[in-house]
């Protein structure tokens, strides 16, 4: 981590957005080093519950074995089990058998999205989480991750769209949770023009974030550049003046 950047970010973060919560940032490893590894669950557990740690200010990690839910494990790409019956699961369900969540009408629409849904392999054996303040010169952040307010949220939007040429810079897919803020940015990294994706709609993932939060998630390679535009965009004007002054005035309630 370049740690200009690291310290860079932090001062316009203070002065643009009043120091609001901060980012955390994930990285794919063989051999994490001064974090705590996250333990095997020994029951159903979503691992938004354990980013709230990171949240803050402690850095942790998982292996393939730290999951309690095959969609943790399968979009942070540790395997891609599904559950059995998933199409089922995740639309009606089965009569006194499996309870339904009902996100999907029927188990062929699941069926569907499933085949057009991205996959991919982890390329390390732990992935790493930490905030953006505890970054060292040795941690290779490839993802950003916020968990915003509408305001701050807004700023964000308009900062990912400032240099791009097309309406749809930041995007919102079906997703699971884990899935909007892992999955999606990480494959994002790839692309020619890689875009930011607003997430957390999941409503099993929702208990675990705070009612008036949604997730902007960005790859490194663009959120650099959201960096250093940030002192030439709107930021600078009278029009975000105001938000912040709202940002500042919710922080301090």
């Amino acid at each position: 981590m370049d740690i200009k950047i690291k310290k860079r970010f932090l001062r316009l973060w203070e002065k643009y957005f009043n120091g609001t919560e901060l980012p955390i940032v994930f990285y794919y490893t063989n051999e994490p080093t001064g974090v705590q590894i996250v333990k095997p669950s020994q029951g159903h557990r979503c691992m938004m519950a354990d980013l709230i740690k990171v949240r803050s200010g402690e850095s942790i990690f998982f292996g393939s074995d730290s999951f309690g839910c095959f969609g943790g494990k399968r979009y942070l790409g540790f395997g891609q089990e599904v559950m059995p019956n998933f199409e089922y699961f995740l639309s009606y369900g089965i009569p006194d058998k499996l309870e339904g969540e009902r996100y999907k009408k029927t188990p062929e629409l699941v069926k569907e999205i499933m085949k057009k849904a991205p996959k991919f392999d982890a390329p390390g054996r732990f992935i790493v989480f930490k905030r953006w303040d505890m970054l060292e010169r040795t941690d290779e952040p490839e993802v950003v991750i916020f968990f915003a307010r509408p305001d701050v949220l807004s700023g964000l939007f308009t900062l990912a769209n400032y240099d791009a040429g097309e309406l749809n810079a930041v995007f919102s897919p079906f997703s699971a949770g884990c899935g909007s803020i892992v999955q999606y940015p990480y494959l994002e990294k790839e692309s020619d023009y890689p875009k930011a994706v607003i997430g957390m709609f999941d409503v099993s993932a929702r208990p675990f974030i705070p009612e008036n939060i949604l997730s902007f998630s960005a790859p490194m390679n663009k959120f650099s550049v959201m960096i250093e535009n940030m002192e030439e965009s709107f930021l600078i004007t009278e029009s975000w003046d105001k938000i912040q002054k709202r940002i500042k005035k919710k922080a301090g309630e």
